[in-house]
């Protein structure tokens, strides 16, 4: 007879092990966004892009394992309360996101890249960088889900720690460096044109998650009149 400590210890390992198998997921989405439309198979930079963006996750996946496991399970579902107006936006930036790939792929068809191969590098720094940026805001954050809500369920109350310190919205800022280093990486001018796209409806969500805080979280105003600039410390 199992008894509940074993059930308890079952569901928790479960959302782990879906996580786990969704970054294996990713390996067959990311080709098929990118080879399809390129029509073939020997492009490197694109090889290297998924694999670049598989260990980030794997990485990601096993410092939220080390640091804030629970997030890994709620970031796995919608949570109650979450804002209309943040579901339409995610129904929106998903396919936009996506055309940066498919940009990319068109644009490797006759199979010369369309930005100099210097540019690799600086792509692989940013996204470093971003990547670095992302891991840590969702380390110290309990409260890093997917969707915009006010958690009453977890108690959510202002983060002013790690990044957020310094930045009211670090996990954008990161995942901004993550969407400009996609074109430099995959060597494509035209998959800047989406990424930039991309780039300004994530300006659209950190605002209107900016007011949705200020409104509706306690102690977010006064944080707010604290760390000035949301994306880029002296900046914006």
């Amino acid at each position: 007879m199992v008894d509940d400590k074993t059930h308890a210890t079952a569901r928790t390992r479960t959302p782990k092990v879906v996580a786990f198998l969704a970054i294996l997921a990713m390996v067959p989405v990311f080709a098929a966004l990118l080879f399809l439309p390129a029509g073939r198979l020997d492009w490197p930079s694109a090889w290297a892009t998924i694999g670049i963006m598989v260990a980030f996750v794997m990485i990601n996946w096993a410092c939220l394992l080390r640091w804030n496991p629970e997030l890994i399970e709620r970031r796995m579902r919608v949570g109650a309360g979450t804002k209309t107006w943040d579901k339409i936006w995610a129904a929106a930036f998903t396919p936009l996101l996506s055309a940066v790939y498919i940009v990319a792929g068109l644009d490797a068809r006759d199979g010369a890249a369309s930005l100099p191969a210097i540019l690799w590098p600086v792509g692989l720094a940013i996204f470093l960088l971003g990547a670095a940026m992302l891991t840590w805001s969702m380390v110290v954050n309990p409260f890093f889900e997917k969707t915009v809500r006010i958690q009453t369920d977890h108690d959510h109350r202002v983060i002013d720690t790690g990044p957020y310190a310094f930045v009211r919205h670090p996990g954008y800022a990161g995942f901004v460096g993550v969407i400009a280093a996609t074109p430099l990486l995959l060597g494509s001018a035209w998959a800047c044109i989406p990424a930039l796209l991309s780039l300004a409806a994530l300006a659209v969500r950190t605002a209107l998650e900016d007011n949705t805080l200020k409104n509706e979280l306690s102690g977010y105003g006064d944080y707010a009149g604290r760390i000035r600039f949301r994306l880029v410390p002296g900046l914006w």
